[in-house]
């Protein structure tokens, strides 16, 4: 009898568990497709980033999507239930852009065995609404790898065997190329297509239809046209839009995309803000999470009704005079800007230098130096800036806020003109220190860890682990899963790159790269450095470092000198490498930093 109440009381707590989950299909209807949630219609209103979801959910949202799970993953779904939100939890796929092999069954095998784990760990949460396999793994060419599409079915199968209450959907970059035709072909268990669109998010109805599909699509990111998408000015950079301007652009996306059936429904791209050819180029808040009309377009699309305090509107930033002077020669802007209940808004200016590369692929980029000693004279409408002495392009912003809440903002490029020494090429940006290469609560690395070595397929990363971290919540786990061989990762800017494009940053303000290391069992045998690019690639490190260390079971904090005279280019900013010792070799890092020592 006794056990017959345990048994009894263990069915009904596994009943009522599975009962929390929603229910998600998707039906067919006369003209395309519907989602259906708890079967009620569930039209997707949604944005995708980082930023308020209390302020979401009130702008009449009722989604957001993620990337990757991650340790914060329980707590996404938790704060979107709590607030009515159901979230497209992402299951990030590699690139090989990043250093993922798709032809190493190895790292394909592993690949899906962590997202199966990731999909029972949270398939029950009530606010899961559809699983999101990867986002732009494809890459950007014309024709694709027929194995990623092979590793994205793959995946999808599995989520439909273990968890087939919720559809799958795999996210592209646009659709064209074979991208389309390859879902069709290799990728029968996706359920759903999410597209990335942006300068061509309006025309995605038609040229979608025009595909032959037979499938549902939802927009996983749209905003303004994209750097690559949008005209460049005289000296070949491109010209941002403002705050005003694109606010236009979201809510017109949004009503065509509204309007079409295959279309189950959109996540405006992003809720917060990236560095990302500019700190404003993507965002709907400012980068002090001041809200940008962007917000107030979308909350009018959501809820059927306007924000409660519109952001102001910019109606112009012009240069007066020539966008063009020589070194530490004026150049004056002027601003009109009208704030629509009547207040006095404030204006913040800020010169930055320009950003060395603009199209990033989505890739984390740190923000370039600023020069607030250029700024001579300012108001609310206008101002004047000393340009700097160094020759070079610049960008100017006006950060715009209302006192209540509400913002805009605008930027234009202006340029010094004259030849850059070769001093100046050899640099990269300069960065005050500490400068983190991997750290807790870091918007992105400033070095990308994507320049795999040796046997890449023993080699297994978790940026996020929780094991016994040195500080915060996470901290690296490495292991290299092989009795011999070698295998590294190196930290690279930009991410990829082994000398032949510019970036790295100007380090000449540290003097130390400290790093915190322990190891699984003690005993392991690592080399950890900087700065692998030599003077035969036109982009070198202009400096360099090494130690071998054995590791033990606690946390040791180990330095390399930085000369730094000679670190005004460090592209490489940071690599571990290792030989094969017999057996599996774990080891975790934390806490890398460029640093100024104590003296």
């Amino acid at each position: 009898m006794k056990w017959f109440w345990i048994l009894s009381f263990l069915l009904a707590v596994t009943v009522t568990h599975r009962l929390i989950a929603a229910e998600v299909q998707i039906a067919e209807t006369e003209n395309g497709f519907q989602l259906l949630v708890d079967e009620t219609p569930f039209a997707i209103k949604g944005a995708g980033g980082d930023g308020d979801k209390e302020l979401l959910a009130a702008s009449g949202a009722n989604a957001f999507r993620t990337w990757g799970i991650g340790d914060d993953t329980q707590d996404r779904l938790d704060e979107a239930q709590k607030h009515g939100l159901k979230v497209a939890p992402g299951i990030w796929l590699g690139h090989a852009r990043h250093g993922f092999n798709y032809d190493d069954p190895a790292q394909v095998a592993q690949q899906l065995a962590d997202a199966k784990a990731a999909v029972l760990k949270f398939k029950d949460h009530p606010a899961v609404l559809v699983w999101g396999v990867g986002n732009e793994m494809e890459g950007f060419e014309a024709t694709t790898d027929p194995k990623v599409w092979q590793a994205v079915n793959e995946v999808a199968k599995m989520i439909g065997e273990v968890d087939p209450h919720h559809p799958t959907m795999t996210v592209i970059a646009e659709i064209g190329g074979d991208k389309l035709l390859s879902i069709k072909k290799y990728c029968p268990d996706v359920d759903i297509v999410g597209i990335n669109s942006y300068g061509g998010v309006q025309s995605i109805p038609e040229r979608f239809a025009k595909a032959g599909l037979d499938k549902p699509y939802i927009v996983t990111e749209f905003g303004p046209p994209g750097t690559w998408e949008i005209q460049n000015n005289e000296w070949g950079v491109p010209l941002e839009l403002t705050s005003t301007e694109k606010a236009d652009i979201y809510r017109a996306a949004y009503d065509k995309l509204a309007a079409d059936p295959r279309c189950l429904g959109s996540f405006a791209f992003t809720w917060g803000f990236k560095q990302e050819a500019t700190a404003t180029w993507f965002g709907m808040f400012l980068p002090d999470g001041t809200k940008v009309a962007s917000v107030d377009a979308m909350t009018e699309a959501w809820s059927g009704k306007p924000a409660e305090n519109l952001c102001p509107r910019i109606d112009s930033l012009e240069v007066v005079g020539k966008p063009i002077v020589e070194p530490n020669m004026p150049i004056e802007v002027r601003l009109k800007v009208v704030d629509p209940e009547g207040k006095q808004p404030q204006v913040k200016w800020v010169l930055f230098r320009e950003m060395e590369e603009f199209n990033t692929m989505g890739d984390y980029r740190p923000p370039p130096p600023t020069f607030p000693e250029a700024i001579t004279k300012s108001s609310a409408s206008g101002v004047t800036v000393k340009m700097p002495q160094l020759p070079g392009k610049y960008r100017l912003f006006a950060y715009v806020h209302d006192g209540d809440g509400g913002g805009a903002v605008a930027n234009v490029p202006l340029k010094v003109a004259g030849a850059v020494s070769m001093d100046a090429l050899a640099r990269g940006h300069k960065v005050p220190v500490p400068f983190a290469v991997y750290a807790d609560d870091m918007n992105g690395s400033p070095y990308a860890p994507s320049g795999y070595m040796g046997e890449t397929a023993a080699i297994h990363l978790d940026e996020q682990s929780t094991v016994d971290p040195h500080s915060g919540k996470t901290c690296l786990q490495v292991v290299y899963d092989k009795p011999d061989g070698w295998g590294g990762v190196v930290w690279q800017s930009p991410a990829n790159d082994w000398g032949d494009r510019p970036g790295g940053f100007d380090l000449s303000a540290a003097d130390t790269l400290q790093i915190w290391a322990r190891g699984e069992h003690g005993g392991e045998k690592v080399k950890l450095g900087f700065g692998l690019i030599d003077r035969d690639k036109p982009f070198y490190d202009t400096a360099k470092g090494e130690i071998e260390i054995t590791l033990t079971k606690q946390w040791q904090s180990f330095k390399i000198p930085l000369v730094r005279h000679n670190a005004g280019r460090i592209k490489t900013g940071f690599y571990w490498t290792l030989a094969g010792q017999g057996k599996p070799v774990t080891f975790y890092l934390d806490d890398i930093a460029f640093i100024k020592s104590e003296e």
